[in-house]
């Protein structure tokens, strides 16, 4: 026989599921899967470089992740020597360009990846004939550092 005390328990229960279900499920914002097309992405153009930014939101996992594609004309440096508290890859598509890491100027082409580490000095600069292109992956987590 079910008891009034067997109706609570198996209320509350229900009743706490679901509250838990509500906390855990995704917020509205936060990005799931996508395939986006090249052509679909409007180009920024900016002082000396084009921009195609792809992605920046929240996702399951990472508190922000950004994604965009720069092209730079030959000779063009994309911005000074800086630093910043969340980590990036730089993945070269095309050209050759030439990057800062750990203190050192490196050269790099087509198909290269540069990892640049928080709060490390990186830049990039296009060192070749024509243009370099090139995506640039960010990511922040609750581990990224806050300065």
């Amino acid at each position: 026989m079910i008891t009034r005390r067997d109706i609570a328990i198996a209320a509350l229960s229900v009743t706490a599921t679901f509250g838990l279900a509500s906390i855990a499920a995704p917020d509205s914002k936060v990005m799931g899967s996508a395939a986006i097309e090249w052509a679909d992405v409007p180009v920024q153009q900016e002082e000396v470089r084009a921009v195609r930014q792809f992605m920046r939101a929240p996702t399951a996992t990472l508190e922000e992740l950004e994604l965009h594609v720069t092209t730079l004309p030959a000779g063009a440096t994309s911005h000074a020597p800086h630093k910043h508290p969340n980590e990036e890859l730089v993945i070269i598509k095309e050209g050759t360009v030439e990057v800062l890491v750990n203190g050192q100027m490196k050269r790099v082409g087509p198909g290269s990846v540069v990892f640049n580490g928080s709060n490390e000095m990186h830049s990039l600069r296009n060192i070749g004939d024509g243009p370099a292109t090139y995506h640039v992956i960010n990511w922040t987590t609750a581990a990224t550092p806050r300065n």
